[in-house]
């Protein structure tokens, strides 16, 4: 699970104004995991895009990623 924590920190930060609050932590385990992604509250707008078109993005490439390990994961954005 390492791998989906790496790659969403490393995208979010690239997003967002303030790279040193984002922090991403795995919730859960199995064969779900929950991926908690916490930004400032002035770059949430940057981490969800317009019409969440951005968040969605980030869902896609976490459900690649975790298809890949054979795991479901599930990106829940926090403020």
């Amino acid at each position: 699970m390492k791998e989906l924590i790496d790659i969403i920190e490393i995208i979010a930060r690239a997003l967002v104004d303030e790279p040193s609050v984002v922090s991403v932590k795995e919730i859960g385990g199995g064969h779900t995991s929950i991926v908690e992604l916490r930004v400032a509250k002035t770059d949430l707008g940057k981490i969800i895009g317009k019409q969440g078109r951005t968040a969605d993005a980030l869902r896609i490439i976490l459900s690649a990623v975790s298809a890949k390990i054979n795991r479901h994961a599930v990106l829940d954005i926090v403020e």
